[in-house]
Parts: C-alpha cells; sequence; structure tokens
C-alpha cells in the first residue's frame, strides 16, 4: 500500500517480518533518516539493530549469512509457510518436493538457552557426538539465547546440549513451522 507519511512516499507492508503483528515501512534510502526522526517525534517508539537481532533470535527468525547459508535449505530453517508445494517449475522445487514426500530433514533450526557464551559456528554436543551447530546468539532478561541447527535424528525440544564450556536446552520457537500442516490455503 503506497502511502504519503510527512511528505515522504512510503510503502506500508502487512508484517513485521517477525512473530508479531506489525507493518514494515519501505522508504528510498535518502528519505529514511528524516522518516525515523518524524515518526519518533510523533511517539513511535524506536526499535535499534540491537533489540531487532534480539527479537529476530527469540523468534527464530532465520538470517542471510547465518541460518541461511548454502548449507541448508528452506524446509531445514523451518520457512515451511513460504514455499509453495503446488506450484511447478521453479527452482529447486524438486528438492523440496523429495524432502517433504520422504521425511528427507537431515536438520532443524531450534532455539537454544546457554548457561554460558559461545562463538558463533561452536558445534552442539550429547556426549562426545556432534549433533548441530550454532548460527546465532544474544543475550535476554533470561539469560543467553541462540540459534542452532539440530540433526533430526538426535532430537529435538528438550534436547540437553553441550555447547562450548557450558550447556544448553533445546526449544521451539514462534516463527518456525516443523511441517507444511496448514501452510497452504
Amino acid at each position: 500500500h503506497l502511502v504519503n507519511l510527512a511528505g515522504i512516499e512510503t510503502r506500508i507492508a502487512t508484517g513485521s517480518g517477525l512473530a508479531t503483528p506489525g507493518y514494515t515501512l519501505i522508504v528510498n534510502r535518502e528519505q529514511a533518516a528524516n522518516l525515523w526522526q518524524q515518526l519518533t517525534t510523533a511517539g513511535a517508539l524506536p526499535l535499534g539493530e540491537q533489540l531487532w537481532e534480539r527479537l529476530r533470535i527469540e523468534q527464530g527468525r532465520p538470517m542471510p549469512d547465518a541460518e541461511l547459508t548454502e548449507d541448508y535449505n528452506p524446509l531445514e530453517a523451518g520457512l515451511w509457510h513460504t514455499i509453495s508445494f503446488s506450484k511447478g517449475c521453479y527452482i529447486g522445487q524438486e528438492t523440496i518436493a523429495r524432502l517433504d514426500t520422504y521425511k528427507g530433514l537431515k536438520q532443524q533450526l531450534w532455539g537454544v538457552r546457554l548457561s554460558q557464551p559461545a562463538p558463533l559456528g561452536e558445534p552442539l554436543l550429547v556426549g562426545a557426538e556432534k549433533v548441530g551447530k550454532l548460527t546465532s546468539l544474544t543475550e535476554t532478561e533470561a539469560g543467553l539465547f541462540g540459534l542452532a541447527y539440530v540433526r533430526t535424528k538426535a532430537g529435538g525440544a528438550g534436547l540437553t546440549v553441550t555447547v562450548g564450556s557450558g550447556t544448553g536446552e533445546i526449544v521451539d520457537l514462534p516463527l518456525l513451522t516443523r511441517d507444511r500442516t496448514n501452510t497452504e490455503p
């Protein structure tokens, strides 16, 4: 939806990019600071990069170069709700259909509550066995929270893992879907 906000042409998209209601405002790069100033003057609360990153991780929104890389497919990233299973002929469609049909996900994205900080890329272990990898980490009011890919055969929510010098518990995430139930009209 295209509107004029404070003299600035602004496209308003429904959705915040998180698992909470909201809107996304899209403006010309040169006008972004001006619109930001207008909105905060009118009483909008600013959301800086650190808080956005914390919310992104807490809700399970995969990010390019962290959870969205060539190492992971959209189904492993929990993005079932973004994939069409009825549209044919798109790049990767056959691979996606095969993963769905044969339940072939090797790993899935999960949240992980950590007892200690750990570097990104740190393996998740159960005993001596590597079962996953930490991809994002933030500090929250409740402690350290991260995103990690976990091998499907190792388990999911409730799994206890070792990450660096600490422990972690695997938890589900609000934004992600684990199968295609209710993902298409």
